[in-house]
């Protein structure tokens, strides 16, 4: 039997918290039942940065529907329960050959939650979103039926799940293809760039890479240059290991993260601190321009070997901004953004950014162009900052990840994207208005 009980959760920022009431069903029929009584939304392993998996009113926590169900070794093709974590896929499947095409910066995220936020990774320029991956779903909707849906059966629904955070309905299985590999290696290859008109020439000249992001040191800055660093990579194929790596090449290394015991005092990542850690990074890895193999872990997942390093932040928690801005107008809308933070001396504690490919799905966050995320403290000097940053975002035509999301206005994020009208016109047609919302959703009227 299910059990409700009271709450205080946030998204992996730590802003904002809520006390909610919280539902572990155990089996479909109690999902059914509680998508019947109305005003729910489902959470998996909590790692959307802001209020996008929580209702104040009940929310469903997919923890127990964590079962691997198949796999077809010919075409890659696994099914599993939507809150089977990517942590477990790897583990289970990277020593016989397999690793998702698509992967977030975190592995400690449901299926269900790829799905959701149509998740992107290092690849989107080159492959494309999670979303590409998916070869059906199973959702339960409105009426509480349980829907098969692909791009041949109910596609208008699969296609609005697809990116939908979780408001079309409650995802109870999947099916995603997996991409053969030869190693747990991957080759990576690190640029230096001065400025922003180096890293965009780099990142167009190496667009025939499969991975590629660059990190940016958005706190210093002088005569408009930034110290930057892109890195690339290959998953290495068996002759290209030494010997030693070659005797095992799909291994396994099993290494226990670091855990922070407690949250850290708000006045830790102060703005000095932020900055030495961004220098020490940039001089460590900017004679690493050689080609080198490094793990798969620490090439995807590097702050993954810190577990709970959310509570760095303190308990005031952070929010983490990302944009995109289109191809055509990319150099100068991420100028403006960047001269604005340089503005504002809010100093941005990790800040990233990736090429995309052209748009995928109905609802899904990329567009061709580039996006950039920034790491924020959550203090009225940011929040008024991030005010600035939205305008300029739409000013350029760029658009927001919803995953990310914390404390967008409605109007905002109504000017940003022209698609939200048909999602809505779809929730409304198909009744998931009544059943299903999230803190966030509520917030930004979507």
């Amino acid at each position: 039997m299910s059990y409700l009980i009271k709450e205080k959760i946030s998204g992996w920022g730590g802003y904002p918290t809520e006390i909610v009431n919280i539902n572990y069903p155990n089996n479909i029929q109690e999902i059914i039942n509680e998508i019947k009584k109305g005003n729910t939304i489902a959470r998996g392993n909590g790692r959307a940065y802001g209020d996008s998996a929580q209702n104040k009113d009940k929310t469903i926590n997919m923890k127990n529907f964590n079962k691997i169900l198949s796999f077809d070794k010919n075409s890659g093709i696994l099914e599993v329960e939507a809150g089977v974590i990517l942590e477990d896929i790897i583990n289970t499947f990277l020593p016989k050959g397999w690793f998702p095409y698509v992967t977030p910066g975190s592995k400690f995220v449901t299926v269900g939650g790829l799905i959701c936020a149509d998740v992107h990774g290092k690849n989107h320029h080159k492959e494309g979103s999670f979303r590409n991956y998916v070869e059906w779903i199973d959702i339960i909707n409105a009426h509480g039926d349980i829907l098969r849906c692909s791009r041949k059966e109910n596609e208008e629904l699969f296609e609005w799940t697809i990116g939908g955070m979780g408001l079309t309905g409650i995802i109870i299985r999947a099916a995603i293809k997996l991409r053969s590999i030869e190693t747990s290696w991957i080759k990576e290859k690190t640029y230096i760039a001065n400025n922003l008109d180096e890293i965009l020439d780099i990142f167009e000249k190496t667009k025939s890479s499969t991975y590629s992001v660059a990190w940016l040191n958005a706190n210093k800055r002088k005569n408009n240059k930034y110290q930057s660093l892109i890195m690339t990579g290959e998953h290495a194929l068996i002759n290209e290991l030494d010997h030693s790596k070659r005797l095992n090449p799909l291994k396994l290394i099993k290494r226990k993260g670091i855990k922070i015991p407690f949250y850290f005092p708000n006045w830790f990542l102060n703005i000095l601190l932020v900055r030495i850690f961004n220098l020490i990074y940039y001089f460590l890895n900017k004679n690493s321009r050689k080609e080198k193999l490094k793990y798969w872990n620490n090439y995807f997942y590097p702050l993954d070997n810190i577990l709970e390093w959310n509570k760095i932040y303190g308990k005031k928690g952070f929010v983490q901004y990302q944009c995109v801005i289109p191809l055509q107008k990319s150099k100068i809308g991420l100028e403006e953004i960047l001269d604005e933070i340089q503005k504002s001396k809010a100093d941005s504690y990790l800040t990233t950014l990736k090429r995309f490919g052209k748009q995928d799905g109905n609802f899904s966050f990329p567009m061709e162009g580039y996006t950039i995320a920034f790491d924020f403290p959550t203090n009225k000097k940011v929040f008024d900052l991030l005010d600035k940053l939205d305008k300029i975002t739409l000013k350029f035509g760029g658009r927001f990840y919803l995953a990310k999301d914390a404390r967008m206005k409605k109007n905002t994020f109504k000017d940003s994207d022209e698609r939200i009208k048909n999602f809505i016109e779809f929730r409304n047609k198909n009744n998931s208005f009544n059943k299903f919302k999230s803190s966030q959703s509520l917030r930004l009227e979507l």
